[in-house]
């Protein structure tokens, strides 16, 4: 069978076993429709729809083109979204992308990509993200002038913290933060979206006419205005990473994407026809920061909410994308590929908080560096590479596994449509502006071939390891978890 069988062991050092003879501990199942609609919505609603559409325009060079890469942005999320809808039915496990390369390519693909999402992807995009919140929520404090950088690190170290703390003590509050932050900014953008149709019906609608002017056609300028718009929509596979803390995946799963992923699409169209109507697309363009400007513009002297605002959905991201970011660490772990003590869990709270505060150190170490800007500039090529590689194991399960059992199918034609842009994103920078920047990227990738064969395909772990396991078992007080039955 290709699917590769799940292993029935547990961690390979019973000596760090602390609830030997015991029942094991599972994570809790407390995300159902509403939490899992606000992980998608939340997370992909951050600081791209408030910073992203002035480049989207550069790009594209007119009004209705833009428009029309935000709407098939939005498209390509949806079809993306379903195509991990199915495999989260075929394949019941928490993980994403990680754990379907695992099952269908097996344990090499499976390690590189853990390797690269653990030290590399999901960190720096937390970071990154962090960052953002950090530069909104100090920009009051220094008007007329720019933040000091110490202080917006400062910021978005206490914000990683924060986190961290939340994330670790309790699953319900990370999704009750996560429900009242998305609750919070769905309905700023719903201010602009009403203010930009205040504006339409007085008639603001010179951004509109000719709307199709200077279009630029080049097959790179579009790839990359691709790129700007996607990062918008990052976050559209979170709920694969948390498959097991779902009440009724099979269900909540496709169920969640269907309504929060349209919701986005509708909203970030609106806004962008909102900016549109407040600025002319030379004002747009010339914008530092696209939703401050609008606020000036319509809001006046309240424009202090739209900085408020932009705060709170970082914040909200940054949740979401911690939420699911160290899950992948966790089951990683827990497949072996990671060390043993990734895989456990608070014996109280029952939170992965040894993966958490993994990749809390890590993202705190990239605010600190301040290095890391390169990396999260092709955040795109990394992701979609690994797309690709998902997706067409979905195509591979469609076509010579039919027979497994699923409770619901997209149509092939979907992920045929989704590969196909995976393909286009990932070759479309190398061909137009080859960097060297992204074979930097390559490299790290394969470089985790210096790790994967001593340390996982022949397991050659130094005895220590198992004492050091232990002691932090012992003082995290986390235990081994069991793996969902399903």
């Amino acid at each position: 069978s290709t699917m590769r069988k799940r292993k029935t062991t547990d961690s390979p050092h019973s000596s760090t076993d602390l609830s030997e003879g015991k029942e094991k501990l599972r994570l809790k199942q407390e995300v159902g429709l509403i939490s899992g609609v606000s992980l998608i919505a939340g997370t992909m609603i951050g600081s791209g729809i408030f910073m992203s559409p002035e480049w989207v325009l550069h790009h594209m060079g007119s009004p209705a083109s833009s428009l029309l890469i935000w709407a098939a942005c939005g498209l390509l999320a949806m079809f993306g979204a379903l195509s991990y809808a199915e495999l989260g039915t075929i394949i019941k496990e928490s993980g994403g992308e990680y754990i379907y390369i695992l099952r269908i390519f097996g344990s090499f693909p499976a390690f590189l990509f853990a390797y690269t999402s653990v030290i590399l992807v999901r960190p720096a995009g937390l970071a990154a993200v962090c960052l953002s919140f950090a530069q909104y929520a100090v920009a009051p404090f220094y008007p007329g002038c720019s933040s000091p950088e110490v202080v917006v690190k400062c910021t978005a170290a206490a914000c990683i913290l924060l986190l961290t703390i939340i994330n670790c003590l309790n699953v319900r509050l990370a999704t009750s933060i996560m429900n009242i932050f998305t609750a919070a900014k769905l309905l700023a953008l719903l201010v602009i979206v009403v203010g930009g149709l205040v504006l339409l019906a007085k008639g603001q609608t010179q951004s509109f006419q000719n709307a199709f002017q200077n279009t630029t056609a080049g097959i790179g300028a579009v790839g990359v205005a691709f790129y700007q718009g996607l990062w918008s929509y990052d976050g559209w596979n979170n709920l694969n990473y948390v498959t097991e803390e779902l009440k009724k995946p099979e269900v909540t799963l496709p169920r969640a994407v269907m309504i929060a992923i349209p919701l986005v699409t509708c909203l970030y169209l609106l806004v962008n026809v909102s900016y549109l109507a407040a600025m002319t697309p030379s004002e747009l363009l010339s914008s530092g920061a696209v939703a401050v400007t609008w606020g000036y513009k319509v809001l006046g002297s309240w424009a202090w909410l739209i900085s408020l605002s932009v705060a709170l959905s970082t914040f909200g991201s940054s949740n979401g994308t911690f939420f699911s970011g160290g899950r992948v660490c966790y089951i990683a772990a827990r497949e072996g590929h990671m060390p043993d003590i990734l895989s456990m869990a608070h014996v109280r709270c029952l939170t992965p908080s040894p993966a958490l505060l993994f990749t809390s150190a890590v993202s705190l170490i990239m605010i600190i560096s301040g290095s890391f800007t390169s990396i999260v500039n092709f955040f795109s090529f990394i992701a979609w590479l690994f797309y690709g590689m998902t997706i067409s194991g979905l195509l591979y399960l469609k076509i010579k596994k039919p027979e497994l059992p699923r409770s619901y199918k997209v149509p092939i034609i979907i992920p045929i449509i989704v590969l196909m842009a995976a393909v286009y994103l990932v070759l479309a920078p190398i061909i137009d502006q080859p960097q060297i920047e992204i074979l930097y990227i390559v490299l790290f990738i394969f470089s985790g071939v210096i790790l994967y064969f001593p340390l996982v395909r022949f397991k050659c772990h130094p005895h220590f390891l198992q004492r050091v396991t232990l002691h932090l078992q012992l003082f995290l007080e986390v235990a081994p978890t069991a793996r969902d039955a399903n």
